[in-house]
């Protein structure tokens, strides 16, 4: 996919930031003075768990809403106004495809809106779409019509693309097949800006992580630090006890038992957890500690009852 380098401004450019914005829906507050700033050639990954207001940032930076404080830029300007938005490239996650439009029909209607479109039939090959180019949007399935909107999303060649949970409902192979078109526009000097349920995409794409919880930043850093602020391990073993024999050692976060039958705390201090197991006698085998994955790190900064490091907030410059 041939998409050019950003055209102007140094690489710390802010294309995308946020100043102090809160914005509420009736009673709830799905912002509290938020600040956060995307800089051009980065991938940001925005995590949360439902309702952290993750989706309402993104609407915000696409000119979709205003906050009720705070100011919003895009390019340097409103997102409101439609010249911010000329080299915005987004796919919010409620979207749909007209269902009586052929595919080919759809991408040369949104490619009209744009100076330099990718061209149709290279856009649909990239996006393995060139077969159901001349099916209505209607039939494709759920895979498919998810690739067309994020193929709808990149056919201007954006500077700044937008992608709220964009491979929600793909098998493993689609799923991957979709990163790989993503790392190419990064690759080519695309900047991305992406909310996701898998762990493992945004380990896979982001080159920073943000994580939003309860409408604000808790951590934001790359993901080795977002691991790092976090002094959360995973302890693992087998057991005959239930998970609930665990749960109140101090410094847990959490306990799971896999189908394989491994019981895994995570926990703020292995430690403890590892004396606390052999001093109460408690029946294990096959012990080991592992420093947090993505997910876990993740969890342990969202979890109600953490006790996270307050974090040290990028401001949107």
């Amino acid at each position: 996919m041939n998409i050019p380098r950003p055209r102007g401004g140094p690489p710390a450019e802010i294309l995308a930031a946020a100043h102090s914005v809160s914005k509420s829906y009736g009673g709830t507050k799905a912002l509290d003075a938020v600040s956060f700033a995307v800089g051009a050639g980065e991938t940001v990954g925005l995590l949360g768990p439902n309702g952290a207001g993750k989706s309402t940032l993104l609407n915000l930076l696409s000119g979709l809403r205003q906050p009720d404080t705070g100011t919003v830029e895009l390019f340097g300007q409103d997102p409101r106004s439609p010249l911010s938005r000329r080299e915005l490239g987004t796919t919010p996650q409620a979207t749909s495809v007209p269902a009586t439009l052929r595919v080919r029909e759809t991408v040369d209607f949104v490619a009209a809106h744009y100076p330099d479109p990718i061209p149709t039939p290279e856009l649909l090959a990239d996006f393995g779409l060139g077969s159901a180019a001349g099916k209505q949007c209607g039939g494709l399935s759920g895979g498919q019509q998810r690739r067309l909107l994020v193929a709808l999303a990149l056919v201007g060649r954006p500077r700044l693309v937008i992608l709220d949970e964009p491979t929600t409902g793909l098998d493993v192979e689609a799923r991957e097949s979709l990163w790989d078109r993503l790392a190419e526009y990064r690759t080519g000097g695309g900047t991305l800006l992406i909310t996701s349920h898998y762990l493992e995409e945004i380990q896979t794409l982001a080159s920073r992580v943000v994580v939003i919880n309860e409408g604000s930043v808790v951590a934001d850093g790359n993901v080795d630090e977002i691991r790092g602020r976090v002094s959360v391990s995973r302890v693992s073993f087998h057991t005959g006890l239930p998970a609930s024999s665990f749960e109140m050692m101090p410094g847990t976060v959490s306990v799971s038992v896999s189908a394989a039958g491994t019981t895994t705390i995570l926990t703020h201090d292995a430690d403890e957890t590892v004396r606390q197991l052999v001093r109460g006698n408690l029946g294990f085998s096959g012990l080991e500690v592992h420093a947090a994955s993505l997910e876990e790190a993740f969890l342990s900064l969202t979890h109600s009852g953490g006790s996270a490091p307050a974090p040290e907030r990028r401001a949107a410059r």
